[in-house]
């Protein structure tokens, strides 16, 4: 009588509990990297947006005598440190400074301050100036409106002629929009106090299909995310490629990045009107330093170079670059890594070559030059610690191979020579007549065949 066997269900049961622990460990693992790109992003973008503020944002008070240093000391005093106030003497002056970024606003005394102005300063104080971001409303309407009161007992006293003009504020948006804004709202109670709407002139502004200037920072993030994840596709495709070629490949896919990038500030979206080539040596510039230092990378980081590259060209980058907020309205770490980060040289070199005729690009293009040396000096590191790399590996191999060699030669015995009167013919093949080199040629021909059969290769 015959028995069947039945399978055995918790085995199997068993056998599949194992393999869904090892899938679940296996995927768990792998979300470790988009879960610190969460932590990171979220640190980062909160870090540097959530709560900006002045910090000694450069401001000017044009006009001549003790009338404009007065008020601008005393905003200085109410501002805690928010405010860097100085003095200039005229306008021309003072819109020279405006074209090379040393100052972000400047408002122009009007001729005579209102006489009525100590009077009305306590209950414009009242109301309040804020500067429209948290934190910063220390310095508002009530120390600016005594600010002037002392201003117009100056002015009144001594005075610069012409009563009645209208207080005037100058600024550029070119430089940064939301710095436009902060100092516009910093100065209005002060004008309301002089009984006139405050006049804004605006001595460089942006384009018309750009009229936040924001258009060039949103063109960073386009060139970086198509430089990063480029990366991903160099160093894990292209992984079977020698580095040199990978590192060709890099720099002619940052050159059809950069084209891509340049289209879309010209053509496409019109954010740029002139010098469309010097975009895109700068674009160029920025993508292949990216681009190099990624693929370096890669031969260290492995399966983390994708958290590596956004942590320095997405966390670090676009935080520091000044698209949004400049330095001087973010906190101190961000505004140290603006003074060389990538990021910051192409935003900062596009500006000046695009709306401030040239001035501060040189520095701006050593930052993008910098960087790409350093995707340079990464790439040779990386060239170096491949050709370690490979070096120990065939070593590894050429000792495991003269391990097999010897188990075969111990395995397999020579077969006995031959009594009759042929040639005696070695285990080598060899006939005894011949050489010895020839015989010993043979034996380690037919022990390599053996080694190659023995390890699969």
């Amino acid at each position: 009588m015959s028995t069947v066997r039945r399978p055995d269900h918790r085995s199997e049961r068993r056998a599949a509990r194992g393999a869904h622990a090892t899938g679940l460990r296996h995927v768990l693992t792998h979300l470790i990297t988009p879960l610190l790109m969460c932590i990171g992003m979220g640190l980062a973008y909160l870090g540097a947006f959530a709560h900006p503020a002045p910090h000694h944002l450069p401001v000017a008070v044009v006009g001549p005598g003790r009338s404009a240093q007065l008020l601008a000391q005393s905003i200085n005093d109410k501002a805690g440190g928010e405010l860097d106030v100085r003095t200039v003497g005229d306008r021309s002056a003072a819109v020279d400074r405006l074209k090379h970024q040393d100052i972000f606003g400047a408002y122009v005394i009007p001729a005579h301050g209102a006489k009525g102005a100590a009077g009305t300063a306590d209950a414009s104080g009242a109301k309040g100036a804020s500067y429209g971001v948290d934190g910063a409303d220390r310095a508002g309407a009530a120390g600016a409106a005594s600010a002037l009161s002392t201003s117009a007992g100056m002015s009144g006293a001594g005075g610069v002629a012409g009563r009645g003009t209208v207080p005037e504020l100058l600024v550029a948006t070119a430089a940064s929009d939301t710095s436009a804004t902060v100092v516009q709202k910093v100065f209005t109670p002060i004008a309301a106090q002089q009984g006139a709407p405050l006049k804004v002139t605006d001595v460089a502004p942006t384009t018309e299909e750009d009229p936040t200037g924001q258009g060039i920072f949103f063109l960073l993030v386009a060139i970086s995310i198509g430089s990063y994840a480029s990366v991903a596709v160099i160093g894990g495709a292209g992984a079977v490629l020698p580095l040199r070629l990978r590192a060709a490949l890099a720099l002619g896919t940052s050159c059809v990045v950069g084209l891509i990038g340049t289209a879309f500030a010209g053509p496409v979206f019109h954010l740029v009107d002139h010098g469309l080539g010097g975009l895109w040596g700068m674009a160029w510039l920025y993508s292949a330093g990216i681009l190099l230092i990624g693929t370096g990378l890669h031969t260290f980081l492995r399966r983390w170079t994708t958290l590596g590259v956004m942590t320095l060209f997405v966390m670090l980058n676009f935080t520091s670059s000044g698209g949004i907020f400049r330095p001087e309205m973010q906190n101190g770490f961000f505004a140290a890594l603006h003074t060389f980060w990538n990021g910051a040289g192409f935003v900062e070199g596009t500006r000046s070559h695009v709306y401030f005729d040239g001035y501060g690009l040189s520095g701006h293009l050593w930052t993008l030059v910098w960087w790409l040396v350093v995707g340079l000096v990464t790439i040779g590191v990386a060239a170096l610690a491949e050709k370690r790399r490979r070096t120990a590996e065939a070593e590894a191999a050429a000792h495991a191979a003269a391990v097999a060699a010897a188990a075969v030669a111990v395995a397999v015995p020579e077969p006995a020579p031959e009594r009759s009167g042929r040639p005696v013919r070695t285990a080598g093949g060899a006939a005894a007549g011949h050489g010895p080199a020839e015989a010993a040629a043979a034996l380690e021909g037919e022990r390599e065949e053996e080694m190659e059969e023995a390890v699969g290769v």
